[in-house]
């Protein structure tokens, strides 16, 4: 076991006992916009089965750190904690496109750039895991392209029963004006949407961008072989 996987298994105090998880590989982004938050649905009302969320079969894009299978991911934080506080909100941009495909990988087989892998997990603000909570995601491409005409480094998911999701994709290129980053939409059932971006730490970016908020950085970074992983919870608010 790594040293930075026992570094995250210490981290907090663990809550309902262990999840058995595969543990992945990270994350990337680009943009500027306009809020929306609304209870209507972005693709889907209900979760569908297990096998229509399983990630398309591995291609030449697969990532270069492959998961590692039944490794411990964290467990669901103890309350009480800073991240118990709820994800802020962010701009949707101008780039948002609805009807995503289903999928965890959002490279396409010819797909450029450093490959990525993040993964988390759903939670309320009372450390509960949000079963079936929906996440879109979007970002440019490696050289800081929005594909606006199809759905290239797009797509939506469904959290599993314990709140995990993950996904593969690309560090993204840089976009004019904003430093990396990647939009989210996330909805727990039949609930308002919350639509945030995410970010990379010590990016040079960062310091200059208007609306660059540290509580969005990636966390848990870490590369190898050419690829690189990441960690991001979010928490909703569902009082």
């Amino acid at each position: 076991m790594s040293a930075w996987l026992n570094r995250v298994l210490k981290r907090r105090a663990l809550l309902r006992g262990a999840i058995i998880l595969p543990l992945g590989v990270v994350i990337a982004a680009c943009d500027t916009g306009e809020d929306a938050a609304s209870a209507t649905p972005l693709t889907a009302t209900t979760a569908p089965s297990p096998s229509a969320t399983a990630e398309a079969p591995a291609t030449a894009s697969t990532p270069a750190v492959a998961p590692t299978q039944g490794v411990m991911l964290e467990a669901t934080p103890a309350c009480g904690d800073e991240d118990d506080d709820p994800t802020p909100a962010q701009t949707e941009g101008p780039y948002f496109t609805p009807n995503s495909p289903q999928r965890v990988n959002l490279r396409e087989s010819d797909t450029a750039g450093t490959r990525l892998h993040i993964e988390g997990f759903v939670l309320s603000t009372d450390c509960t895991p949000v079963a079936g909570a929906l996440i879109d995601l979007w970002q440019c491409d490696a050289t800081g392209v929005y594909d606006n005409a199809g759905y290239r480094l797009r797509g939506h998911q469904f959290t599993e029963a314990s709140g995990v999701w993950r996904a593969e994709t690309i560090v993204p290129g840089e976009y004019p004006g904003r430093t990396r980053h990647i939009h989210v939409k996330v909805q727990a059932p039949g609930r308002s949407v919350l639509t945030t971006q995410i970010y990379f730490g010590g990016d040079a970016g960062n310091a200059a961008d208007r609306i660059f908020d540290a509580r969005l950085v990636l966390r848990d970074w870490q590369e190898s072989g050419g690829a690189a992983s990441a960690r991001f919870d979010f928490v909703l608010n569902l009082a």
